[in-house]
């Protein structure tokens, strides 16, 4: 049997995987079953089973990437579902590690990839950030939030869930009328516009995105209110003053673990001494492990997500106070979805932008990541910590209180 063959038989046990190859006969993999779907591709050329058995997630990435893995019955979507479904990360089994020689490259992957010193950082986030503003228009919402939303209801359409998302996040900073708030990785400006407009704040954003920079402060000026909602090209080792109020959304994904007790030792440094601070980032529900190839070749160079485990040792040294962690399980798989139907919906302007390799790596990097979502083992933590120990009310009321007033009741 071809390793490929025992390959998807161990691991389609639940719907349907028909494969097709050259000078080889059709088999089947997996028995029909509800909820799960039935898949059928084709590999273009004999080098496809061997690509993906050197390396699966960037081998059958790429290879979709090229057309040549072929995807006949369903789309790329209802493979990866399928597949990671089949391996859902609660069901996985516990306590294997990997051999002494896998572990020694996975660490020394681990270190080399994540520095993301000064320099490195602005690179990795220009190779994704500073994509065509046109492209984001196609499949973002209005507001262009680039991060999970907060579905309240998992039919909400994806506009009114990042409007919650928003809501869900400023009612955690109790915040006043006239209060400095620093946004860092403030993408297009939505959530500092938002939290002027709602709480009469002002907010310096800090990106590394000279396209989302250029769109932020566009957006500030266009509202009248570029004298308080001011926008930077500056890494977050650089900004300086005090500010009552701290917000990082979607942006530590990409500082890299052993930068983790610099950014804490910065956002202490850089509140007041009543400061709040809220992080949002997506997160790992298991050990700490390493971003796989494909995603750091492709999608986010640099990008890795933490386990929770990692978050609270680089903050636990800084002296500021976790005053509430709250955990985000399948909002980012429905985000995701509504993202890969609109990319779909869009496909012609897409490939008109770039080509149908590129709209096929979009489509296998929302379709991987949703599946990772819904049944792998990440997860968005939302972390909330302060200067000092009275900087927020006793009770987490006030939370529930303003995002019911922020949502109109």
């Amino acid at each position: 049997m071809a390793l490929i063959d025992m390959f998807l038989a161990r691991a389609v046990k639940r719907g349907t995987l028909t494969l097709h190859r050259p000078k080889a006969a059709a088999r089947t993999f997996g028995t029909p079953g509800p909820n799960f779907p039935d898949v059928t591709i084709r590999f273009a050329d004999r080098g496809v089973a061997l690509a993906i058995a050197r390396n699966p997630a960037l081998g059958a990435g790429e290879c979709y990437m090229n057309g040549r893995l072929i995807v006949e019955q369903g789309d790329i979507r209802d493979l990866v579902e399928l597949l990671k479904r089949n391996d859902a990360w609660e069901k996985g089994k516990k306590n294997l590690k990997p051999g002494l020689a896998a572990r020694t490259f996975n660490a020394v992957k681990y270190r080399a990839d994540r520095i993301n010193m000064e320099r490195r950082s602005k690179r990795n986030v220009a190779h994704h950030y500073d994509l065509s503003g046109r492209l984001y228009d196609l499949f973002l919402d209005r507001d262009k939030q680039y991060s999970c939303a907060y579905f309240t209801d998992p039919g909400n359409s994806l506009e009114q869930a990042q409007e919650d998302k928003k809501a869900h996040i400023a009612a955690k900073l109790a915040l006043k009328p006239g209060m400095r708030v620093l946004d860092i990785g403030c993408g297009w400006g939505g959530m500092a516009l938002y939290l002027h407009k709602h709480f009469d704040v002002d907010v310096l954003g800090v990106t590394l995105s000279e396209e989302q920079l250029k769109v932020a402060r566009e957006r500030a000026a266009e509202a009248g209110v570029a004298d308080r909602v001011k926008f930077e090209l500056i890494d977050y080792r650089r900004v300086t003053g005090s500010f009552d109020r701290i917000i990082s959304v979607g942006m530590f994904e990409h500082v890299g673990p052993p930068q983790y007790r610099t950014f804490f030792r910065k956002c202490r440094e850089l509140l007041s001494d009543d400061g709040v601070m809220l992080l949002h980032t997506i997160g790992r529900m298991g050990k700490p492990g390493i971003t796989d190839d494909w995603t750091a070749k492709y999608i986010f160079p640099g990008g890795y997500n933490p386990a929770l485990s990692e978050i609270v040792t680089a903050y636990e040294g800084s002296k500021l106070f976790p005053t509430d962690i709250e955990v985000l399980r399948v909002h980012y798989a429905y985000t995701l979805d509504h993202w890969y139907d609109r990319t779909v919906a869009a496909k012609d302007a897409i490939v008109a932008l770039y080509d149908e390799r590129f709209f096929r790596m979009w489509t296998f990097y929302l379709a991987g990541a949703a599946a990772a979502f819904r049944s792998g083992g990440l997860c968005n933590y939302q972390v909330q910590l302060t200067k000092g120990r009275h900087s927020v009310p006793l009770t987490r009321d006030y939370m529930f209180e303003g995002e019911r007033a922020l949502r109109g009741g």
